[in-house]
This record gives structure tokens, sequence and C-alpha cells, in this order.
């Protein structure tokens, strides 16, 4: 899905965007500035298409909480504005993997020659163990 239908899907007044202290080594202003931030988005409150919500929901991530409710936390730069447009970026990584369709898997069957390929292979294998045990002389 183009990254100019996500914009328009995505309401930024439904992301909450709250300023923490950033972890790790910092000097003298990292115990005064908030310069990290945790975006949250509760998937079920937006006003996201219907399957899209319902493909976000059933993703295997773990940004996404029990209750419906993305995390991400952003604090890879200095300040809070760059944090907060990492984390949007995510957010809407994360939308548009979910907008777009998984492929169909057709079931195929393995050609006749790919079959004897196979059990060659196996007769093959067999006669090298074969090989491996005791000398009768």
């Amino acid at each position: 899905m183009p990254a100019l239908l996500i914009d328009q899907l995505l309401n930024e007044a439904e992301v909450e965007l709250l300023p923490i202290r950033a972890q790790g080594a910092g000097g003298q202003n990292v115990n005064k500035v908030s310069s990290a931030v945790h975006l949250r988005f509760d998937i079920a409150a937006s006003s996201l298409p219907e399957e899209i919500k319902a493909r976000l929901l059933t993703r295997a991530d773990r940004r996404i909480t029990d209750d419906g409710v993305v995390v991400i936390k952003s604090q890879e730069h200095r300040s809070r504005e760059r944090n907060s447009a990492a984390a949007l970026e995510r957010l809407r990584e994360m939308i548009t993997a979910a907008a777009t369709l998984p492929r169909l898997r057709r079931a195929t069957r393995p050609s006749k020659a790919a079959k004897t390929r196979r059990l060659e292979a196996k007769v093959q294998r067999g006669q090298i163990k074969l090989l491996r045990g005791p000398v009768n002389e």
C-alpha cells in the first residue's frame, strides 16, 4: 500500500506520544531531559479499516499488548522530536505490513523426475550406510 494512503488512514489524533527518560549512559543532562518517547496506539479504537485492524491484532508482535494497544519505544535520537518521528514511522511500517495481503499458497506436486531423483538419492545414501557395517571375510 502506498505511504500516502497509509498517512490518510492513520489519524495522528489517535496516537498518544508520552515523553520518557531514555535509558543508558547520558551525562549531565540524562536525569533532567525526557528525550525518549513511548508511542501508544489503540488498534480497536482507531479509525483504520476493519480488515487491517484484524490483521494487526492477529500479528505475533511483542509490541502489541493483549489489550490490542501498540506500544513503541523510541530512544535512538537525542531529541524528542526525532524520536517521535521515528516512532510514528515504525507505526506506519507496521500498518503498511498489515495492509498488504499475504500471497496465497498454491498446492503443487513434485514432478516425476524429482521423485525419482529423491528415491535414487535415498538408495545411494542407504548403500553408503551399508558399507559402514562390520567387514565379513
